[in-house]
């Protein structure tokens, strides 16, 4: 069993080599984790290309859900995409904030930081910021953030609670998350495991959906909510690789199995406890009138 900090190295490595891949590459092959599959090819990824903000060359296909399409980012939001690999979902996140927004993508690996920024050079995005880092403890202050996003990204972190915390913490008071990730269901034959992992958590592994869910709650966050569920269909040749062919059978008819979702929940509080100015206030209202 690896340590937390060598799996953070073997994702470390593994990233460094992805983000010199093409995104053909990446998707056929899991993260470019495991051996290709004929049939992995799209099967954990969302199709961005008719997304606003879409950047074909940071989108390196190795998503599992569109978290931007659910978080609610209204312009002027300041928003963190934590592991934002090639910059695509800070792209996306940056259309959504508009010019008087703010976007900061964090990711720990150095060649993703690299790809981001030229991307972000190329296309003249002065407001979204890529800062190196590890998402357990992301170089940001507390309370900055609007909105958090992420994509794929939890599963690959061995201190998922950890991450959470995190979240919790950059957010403002009242702001919220919506991240898509990789959850399991139901106990995985021994014999798949290991490739599954490889294939499903890209690396570091998923971890079972109620958990998963229970951190949320554990790290504080309220009104949680389950936006999306999709099953990820392990590719038969996989399967067949480690279980018999009745074993595969009662896998495929069964209900355990490996899932994409993305959940949404806020941080207690308000974003909007300032008074207005008196420039802003309805006619007539003042502490006289008895209206404010």
């Amino acid at each position: 069993m690896k340590s937390p900090q060598e799996l953070k190295q073997l994702v470390q490595e593994r990233y460094a080599k992805i983000a010199e891949q093409g995104k053909a590459e990446n998707a056929s092959s899991c993260c470019g984790a495991a051996t290709p599959s004929n049939k992995v090819y799209n099967i954990m990824m969302e199709d961005y290309s008719g997304v606003s903000g879409y950047t074909e060359e940071a989108d390196l296909g190795l998503g599992c859900g569109l978290p931007t399409a659910f978080a609610k980012i209204a312009p002027g939001d300041t928003v963190i995409d934590l592991g934002s690999g090639a910059g695509n979902d800070c792209f996306v996140a940056r259309h959504e904030v508009g010019p008087s927004g703010k976007v900061i993508g964090i990711d720990f690996t150095p060649a993703m930081i690299q790809k981001a920024r030229q991307n972000a050079e190329r296309l003249g995005y002065n407001n979204v910021e890529f800062r190196e880092g590890d998402i357990e403890h992301m170089p940001v202050s507390d309370g900055i953030a609007d909105v958090a996003v992420s994509n794929c990204v939890l599963n690959l972190v061995p201190n998922k609670p950890g991450v959470l915390a995190e979240i919790f913490r950059v957010l403002k008071p009242g702001g919220h998350f919506s991240i898509s990730d990789i959850v399991l269901l139901g106990e995985l034959p021994d014999t798949l495991r290991q490739d599954a992992e490889m294939y499903a958590g890209c690396v570091a592994g998923a971890i079972q959906k109620e958990d998963y869910l229970r951190y949320i709650i554990e790290a504080g966050f309220e009104k949680l909510t389950l936006q999306k569920e999709k099953t990820i269909t392990i590719p038969e040749d996989i399967l067949s690789k480690h279980l018999s062919a009745k074993e595969v059978e009662e896998f495929q008819q069964g209900t355990t199995g490996i899932f994409s979702i993305s959940v949404y929940a806020e941080k207690p509080g308000s974003r909007h406890t300032q008074p207005l100015a008196a420039s802003k206030r309805p006619a007539g209202c003042g502490p006289e009138s008895g209206c404010c």
